[in-house]
């Protein structure tokens, strides 16, 4: 039926993808509860959101050019990587320095993913099924969302402040490790037939 367009498998795929690395990643306000718990002052919070957009903002349009020469999903990766890293960062962190260096790294995450992804979509779905495909990716997300910020929340409080922290670096490697198995499920080339 036309009127309900069937999007392909790989959508899909992608979406539930998606869907495990937004589970453990929480609304930005844990970042800044734990840059007060380590020992950032209320003053200089605004300032280390400033690098955050600073380092964003300069590394977004570079990074969706790489996007475009290596491919969307390797560009996810390395974003998912370095969100990881930054969320085990936030785990570990002791001094407030350190969370200067883990807002940064976190900027270099949202450039890496925040166009890339619907990017893929794009890449992923035939233009005249991309508002279906657009919209289903934006409400599944965005519902999402709200667990992801309960379950860091309830660990916040039943395990203490890293946790939560833990949990998003966990649930990045998963998903990373899903997306390895996305590139090679679909875009992998079936080995050449060989000439006896």
């Amino acid at each position: 039926n036309s009127l309900t367009p069937r999007l392909p498998r790989k959508y899909y795929f992608f979406l539930l993808i998606m869907v495990v690395f937004t589970l453990g990643n929480s609304s930005d306000t844990f970042l800044i509860l734990r840059a007060q718990d380590v020992g950032v002052t209320v003053v200089a919070i605004p300032l280390v959101y400033a690098l955050f957009n600073f380092i964003y903002g300069s590394a977004s349009v570079p990074l969706g050019t790489l996007s475009d020469r290596i491919g969307r999903e390797k560009v996810i990766i390395m974003g998912w990587l370095a969100y990881a890293l930054a969320y085990l960062g936030f785990a570990l962190s002791t001094h407030a320095y350190q969370i200067w260096l883990l807002f940064a790294f976190y900027g270099v995450y949202y450039a890496t993913t925040e166009g890339v992804a619907k990017a893929l979509i794009a890449d992923l779905v035939v233009s005249e099924h991309r508002g279906k495909a657009y919209g289903i990716y934006n409400s599944v997300i965005g519902l999402i969302a709200l667990p992801a910020s309960v379950i860091a929340g309830y660990l916040w409080d039943a395990v203490g402040a890293a946790a939560p922290f833990y949990f998003g670096a966990t649930m990045a490697a998963l998903a990373t490790l899903l997306l390895l198995l996305f590139i090679r499920y679909f875009y992998q080339k079936p080995p050449a037939p060989q000439v006896t």
